[in-house]
């Protein structure tokens, strides 16, 4: 029976499966077999669970069609990418001569607003990735790929100093120009009932998120205060919120995170929960960052940049809108860290934390402007700040790793930290090529000995218990802000079996982790350092 003519018989599906499962000896013809009964039956969900095969998956086949629907090309590889706080999957999608990105939405009314919002923002001639297809179902769906570059890490020279070079400042002064338009243009024409979950920032979205702050984080606190009065200001912020309205889209989540930057100009990614808004929120979100470290100046650069370009496009009263700004950055940095303490405190991500203390430091120089329209909830602000658990936790400083390289015979290491000391691994029970005379004048960092010391092959189990060891130290020690962790390597004249260590210890975590490393072969006199990356 040909397949075509088994496929045609839509009455008897569980026959057919079973006779071409017979008669299908590899994983491959299965999978072939699968696609095509996809292709007539989309709506079989029992045929996952039937053919029960490790190669296949819902998710591999959808993206997959899609990707060779779009392009007419066998995909080569799929790699998946970290999506951060998204519930999303993203995934790259290669083949010879192009590379799509797929994403893995669950809910299907936020993947019909990103998919309406882009399609309209790109027919406006707005910096959106493309809008190239989806499933039937409407879970799956694929898109431009604009690179591996966030704004974000664009600018880490400046964050991680608070001085940011010209070329830094440069792409932030794009980012704002660009900002209106998605604002004013992307509003035209478009149908704000498909934005998910709310069309418009309205007073329940703003009590959601003041409520938000108040139960996963301000409570958490362990802080006492009245319920009523805060309610009571909660609802005179709202008020003052909704006094501007602007037929404009509010992206809602428009920070460095969610810019990419393509041959040198930003591009606006994950605008899936924007809706009708006024403009303050974006504004605020972006110069306001937690993490952003933008000074002053600086800030007060790129409003200004913003507002020029504003201008082109709509006519607005600067100094209202400066007024108008100040209790939306207040209003977001609540929201802000209400998903902080979510996220953190009750899901245990540990990016969330650590970033607590950035958004408490923003929330200090907001409170020193006078907002006379809610004296309580500043009153209470302020004791939160001055909590000792935030009073003792500056802005946490990056962990730094030392890594040392020794001879026994000369002491171990000083921690000049204060912390005491970490890990020393003894290295003398592996085989030493110290004590053949060809190796004499060599290093752990010379090939001879590195090839001697990896045939030899003992090294290799040692590492690899020693790394288990330092890994889970180190996902910990960043997970609950520790700045110094020290690793040693002792052998007996710290020159082969320690010195090779570590140096596959520096560069084993620095390409894992991206902390800094700073790697001293005490007795070499060599020193070397490992930059971290975020």
């Amino acid at each position: 029976m040909s397949l075509v003519r088994c496929l045609s018989f839509r009455h008897n599906k569980n026959y057919i499966l079973n006779k071409f499962l017979r008669h299908s000896a590899s994983n491959q013809n299965k999978k072939n077999l699968f696609q095509l009964f996809l292709s007539q039956f989309p709506n079989l969900n029992y045929l996952y669970h039937r053919l029960n095969l490790p190669i296949i998956n819902k998710q591999m086949i959808e993206l997959e069609t899609l990707f060779k629907q779009q392009t007419h090309e066998k995909l080569l590889s799929k790699e998946e990418l970290s999506a951060s706080g998204s519930n999303r999957r993203y995934f790259r999608l290669e083949s010879k001569n192009n590379s799509i990105i797929g994403v893995e939405g669950t809910s299907i009314e936020e993947n019909k607003a990103f998919i309406e919002m882009a399609t309209h923002f790109h027919n406006q001639g707005l910096p959106v990735p493309q809008f190239l297809g989806q499933t039937s179902d409407g879970r799956f769906y694929i898109q431009e790929d604009l690179g591996d570059t966030l704004l974000f890490d664009t600018i880490a020279d400046g964050r991680k100093t608070g001085v940011f070079h010209e070329g830094e400042k440069e792409i932030l002064r794009k980012t704002m120009r660009k900002l209106p338009a998605i604002q004013v243009l992307g509003a035209q024409g478009f149908d704000f009932s498909v934005c998910y979950p709310q069309p418009e920032f309205n007073e329940r979205s703003i009590l959601w998120d003041l409520n938000y702050f108040k139960y996963c984080f301000l409570k958490s606190t362990g802080l006492d205060f009245q319920e009523n009065r805060l309610e009571d200001e909660f609802s005179r912020l709202s008020e003052i919120l909704l006094r501007s309205h602007t037929n404009t889209f509010m992206y809602r989540d428009f920070q460095s995170r969610n810019v990419m930057i393509k041959d040198d100009e930003p591009y606006f990614i994950d605008f899936q929960g924007g809706r009708k808004g006024p403009l303050y929120y974006d504004v605020a979100s972006f110069l306001w960052q937690a993490k952003a470290k933008y000074n002053d100046e600086l800030r007060e650069e790129l409003l200004q940049t913003y507002l020029d370009a504003l201008q082109e496009l709509m006519p607005i009263d600067e100094a209202d809108f400066r007024i108008q700004l100040k209790h939306f950055v207040l209003f977001r940095t609540l929201q802000v860290l209400g998903a902080y303490g979510f996220r953190g405190y009750f899901e245990k991500k540990p990016h969330f934390l650590q970033s607590i203390p950035f958004a408490l430091e923003n929330l200090r120089s907001i409170l020193q402007n006078k907002f006379s329209e809610y004296p309580y909830l500043l009153e209470i602000l302020k004791k939160m700040t001055e909590l000792k658990q935030f009073r003792e936790v500056s802005v946490r400083k990056p962990l730094v790793v030392k890594i040392y390289s020794f001879s026994f015979k000369k002491g171990i290491p000083q921690d000049d930290s204060g912390n005491g000391g970490g890990f020393v691994f003894d290295c003398r029970a592996v085989n030493n090529p110290g004590k053949y005379e060809r190796y004499a004048h060599f290093t752990g960092l010379d090939e001879s000995v590195i090839q001697f010391l990896e045939e030899d092959g003992e090294i290799l189990h040692f590492l690899e218990h020693a790394f288990e060891l330092t890994d889970a130290s180190v996902k910990r020690y960043k997970d609950r802000g520790f700045t110094n962790l020290m690793i040693s390597f002792g052998c007996t004249g710290g020159q082969h079996r320690s010195v090779y260590s570590a140096q596959k210890a520096a560069q084993h975590i620095s390409e894992k982790f991206g902390v800094e490393i700073q790697l001293i072969h005490r007795e070499q006199n060599k020193e070397q350092l490992f930059v971290a990356r975020d």
